[in-house]
């Protein structure tokens, strides 16, 4: 699972990188004044900043949500430890020594 979200983490800045490039090359080879063409470029860096600071929201509330179910499960699992030993415990105090190995009997 974790390979799934780095893999769509990875593509998805690929692409926005690729984007960047490919606008970025593409105003500079176009015909516009110096002025028309940094304005255009900042535009398009404050647009893909906010599609980096999306993106990054996004898998900042993933990793989160992992956390919450990671620090679940290990709770879960330290109930059912704890559960178990308490059981056992119990199952412990109630033998009568007769039932203990010899070395439990006193005398």
């Amino acid at each position: 699972m974790s390979n799934e979200k780095g893999s769509a983490f990875e593509v998805a800045v690929s692409f926005l990188i690729g984007a960047a490039t490919g606008f970025v090359l593409g105003v500079l080879l176009a015909p516009a004044s110096g002025k028309e063409t940094r304005k255009k470029i900042q535009d398009e860096v404050g647009k893909t900043g906010e599609k980096a600071k999306e993106g990054f929201e996004k898998v900042a509330k993933e990793a989160e949500k992992g956390i919450r179910v990671v620090k679940e499960k290990t709770q879960e699992g330290l109930d059912a430890i704890k559960e178990f030993i308490d059981k056992k415990k119990e199952e412990f105090i109630k033998r009568t020594p007769e039932s203990l190995p010899d070395e439990g009997r006193k005398g």
